[in-house]
């Protein structure tokens, strides 16, 4: 997995330059990119953390090249950087799911706290897509078998109940039973239900 930074695309040199100086100076790791073509040339699926994008640029411009990284599945906060007269692009921007946008001129330390905000929600997501991965393999490893009974324990219902319904004896419920926990690394069905809740989050 790549490290995490805030990936900044601006054309203007020179913001560029006060961007990262202001990022680095509060440990913040951060990307220089001088056009959209060159991020999206560049950009790979695992990278991290965020992306500064001004609204307008020569060539692709911000919103177009946000609309080509939501069709790559880029899952990348994307924070706009506008003018004035921008602000409803913007707006219409996080309606497609832009994470936030800052007005020019605006204040660095609020760009950088924004910044970190967007860094955070993406690890978040990080670790939510790895629980769910880890969830789905370990339920993977269990027999048809195993995952009828899983479901039945999920109801509330009792081994007795269980072995009823399925028609075997209690003691191949209670080897099912020991199983499915072995499996999924569980200790009890409440903590069952609490790792399957991460699939539906």
């Amino acid at each position: 997995m790549s490290q995490a930074s805030a990936h900044i695309i601006d054309d203007d040199e020179a913001i560029r330059d006060a961007l990262e100086w202001q990022f680095r100076t509060r440990g913040v790791p951060c990307t220089l990119w001088p056009s959209s073509e060159a991020f999206l040339q560049a950009w790979q699926p695992n990278w991290r953390g965020c992306i500064v994008l001004d609204i307008r640029l020569e060539g692709i411009s911000g919103l177009a090249c946000f609309d080509i990284l939501r069709g790559r599945h880029c899952n990348l906060p994307v924070i706009f950087i506008t003018g004035h007269g921008d602000v409803p692009m913007a707006v219409g921007a996080l309606k497609k799911g832009a994470f936030d946008f800052i007005e020019k001129p605006f204040n660095d330390n609020e760009l950088v706290e924004l910044v970190q905000r967007a860094m955070a929600h993406d690890a978040e997501r990080q670790r939510a897509a790895a629980d769910r991965g880890t969830v789905e393999s370990r339920l993977a490893t269990l027999t048809a078998r195993e995952r009828e009974v899983m479901e039945l324990i999920l109801e509330g219902k009792y081994n007795k109940v269980i072995a009823d319904e399925l028609a075997i004896s209690m003691r191949t419920v209670e080897a099912h039973r020991s199983r499915v926990f072995d499996k999924m690394q569980v200790r009890s069905a409440v903590e069952l239900a609490q790792m399957l809740a991460t699939l539906r989050g």
